[in-house]
């Protein structure tokens, strides 16, 4: 089933539009949240409850054209919100480790919702990405979206670590220079 007849079932408040979702995007969702967490019984919590967030969010939210990055963002936020919970060390570790990368980066904490709402800065974010080799996109998405380990992404990607490590070092710099570019203070 396609994505826009599922966020109409959501809409029309079809309760088989949880069963199509889980269908065509539950495994994804899974293994999204497994990413973060490393257990198979939170992740599949992470899905679950993804579906529920998913059925109170639409409506309002239709999101026709990005209906799996929605959901990928939805169960992302479960996963963070089970780290926080439930004290995972090893990943409260490496969201420790991502925000200390990325600090310099991007506006400071007082500013994070305001940084994420506007939808400005997601379209720059958006351009900044498609501007990027493949290459450097995907090892970019892999760890500050997927949350994947510097070797784990070498591994996958036949990579030496330094490499990725500079592929990193060179984007959030990338990043840093079109956000400024763009008029936002650091």
């Amino acid at each position: 089933m396609e994505d826009a007849e599922i966020v109409r079932l959501y809409l029309a408040r079809d309760e088989a539009a949880i069963g199509h979702t889980k269908d065509k995007y539950g495994k994804r969702l899974s293994w999204l949240a497994y990413q973060m967490i490393e257990d198979v019984e939170t992740a599949e919590e992470c899905e679950n409850d993804t579906y529920l967030r998913v059925w109170n969010a639409i409506p309002p939210h239709e999101p026709y054209d990005y209906f799996y990055p929605f959901l990928a963002s939805i169960v992302r936020n479960v996963a963070l919100n089970i780290c926080r919970t439930q004290k995972f060390q090893k990943r409260k570790a490496l969201v420790g480790e991502l925000t200390a990368e990325m600090e310099n980066t991007i506006p400071g904490q007082n500013h994070i919702e305001d940084f994420i709402n506007d939808m400005a800065l997601k379209v720059l974010l958006n351009d900044f990405l498609e501007a990027l080799s493949e290459e450097m996109r995907n090892v970019f998405l892999r760890r500050y979206w997927y949350m994947d380990s510097v070797e784990r992404i070498a591994r996958g990607y036949g990579m030496s670590v330094s490499k990725v490590k500079s592929i990193l070092f060179r984007c959030r710099n990338k990043l840093k220079d079109c956000l400024e570019k763009e008029g936002y203070t650091l």
